[in-house]
């Protein structure tokens, strides 16, 4: 078993207080649509977690939309409003997947250039929808949401916010205050997996991705899954009193990126980040080399993001940063939580340098 989980980028372990509401919510039998008593059981344990993440996203219970995840959030906003769509080129593959968009450049650090979205808003007619990510999932660089928002409302557009990365490392209302519609992850915040949540404002429309039933205003058919529902809102209340711990993890993150020296490349590293995140690229060695070897010392790091990591291509958020093919094959993920420790990074540091010295590259490091 792993004994140094430092992926939590991917997935956080599940928290206490997530745990005890779903065990909670598991003793309770109805549906959440019927109007019988125990039925109404299961409607209140919805609509107190609709309330907590709505909290936590600094807007009211009848703005948030509980959905299966944020791949299907991002989904529903890209494919349900019928607009010009327009995007970063470092966007999650549930946003790039999803419908047809223009792609906007990034910098060296991975940061949309605004003179291109600029430009592009301004040759655009119609309806316009832009999608851009709070913070990336592979290098946790951060977007200049408020100066996007700026561009967007002079051209009367819509902003869409993937804000899964961000949730429980900074505060919401960071990004709802200039989001027409936000995209939540609850397995990103200590949460169960397999539950999320669409954040739209008053007026914002779109068209359900699923169909068939009156759940969640109409806005997303099927039975709710009160049980992880219930995990989604005690995790909320826990990221709201615990967000501000998040910041004290850049020590950790920076210490390891000075230990490793100018023998490691540090991608976005001069650029705002997520304090928990660093992507870096061990020259000669490829991801899933690196990934194996840190498995096999005990290690669970990722190659880039999680949702492609069966894949053999180089990471395309790298690449859209000037990165060559070879360079991105060469980068790792490594996402630190709430209770990692200096010993974890020390015992990365160690690995890192092992595996560094077996491919030949001997004392770069040290």
């Amino acid at each position: 078993m792993t004994a140094c989980y430092l992926d939590h980028n991917a997935t956080t372990p599940l928290g206490t207080p997530a745990r005890e509401a779903m065990a909670r919510a598991m003793e309770v039998t109805g549906n959440a649509s019927s109007v019988h008593a125990f039925g109404r059981a299961a409607r209140k344990i919805v609509e107190d977690a609709r309330a907590s993440v709505a909290a936590l996203s600094g807007v009211a219970p009848a703005n948030v939309i509980f959905t299966s995840g944020g791949s299907e959030a991002n989904n529903t906003i890209l494919r349900g409003i019928d607009a010009m769509r327009i995007t970063s080129s470092v966007e999650h593959a549930s946003v790039l997947d999803a419908a047809d968009a223009l792609r906007i450049p990034v910098d060296a650090n991975g940061i949309i250039r605004l003179d291109a979205l600029a430009l592009t808003l301004e040759g655009a007619t119609g309806r316009i929808l832009v999608s851009v990510m709070a913070a990336n999932n592979e290098t946790g660089a951060v977007q200049p949401i408020a100066e996007i928002a700026r561009l967007v409302k002079e051209h009367d557009a819509l902003l869409h916010v993937d804000a899964i990365q961000w949730a429980g490392k900074r505060p919401l209302f960071e990004i709802s205050a200039y989001a027409d519609a936000m995209s939540l992850s609850a397995h990103k915040f200590a949460g169960p997996q397999g539950v999320g949540a669409i954040v739209v404002k008053d007026g914002v429309a779109f068209e359900p991705l699923i169909r068939g039933g009156g759940q969640e205003r109409r806005r997303r058919a099927g039975t709710e899954n009160v049980i992880a529902i219930a995990g989604m809102g005690a995790a909320a209340d826990a990221a709201m009193n615990a967000v501000g711990d998040h910041a004290k993890l850049a020590g950790l993150r920076d210490g390891i990126e000075k230990a490793l020296g100018d023998a490691a490349r540090i991608y976005a590293k001069d650029a705002d980040r997520l304090a928990n995140t660093t992507c870096i690229a061990m020259p000669g060695v490829a991801a899933e080399t690196q990934v194996m070897a840190f498995d096999l010392a005990g290690i669970a790091v990722s190659a880039g993001s999680a949702c492609s990591s069966g894949k053999v291509e180089p990471s395309h958020v790298l690449l859209a940063m000037g990165a060559s093919e070879s360079e991105a094959a060469e980068a790792i993920r490594v996402s630190l939580g709430p209770d990692s420790t200096e010993d974890e990074t020390q015992t990365f540091i160690a690995a890192w340098r092992d595996l560094h010295a077996r491919t030949g590259r001997a004392g770069e490091a040290a």
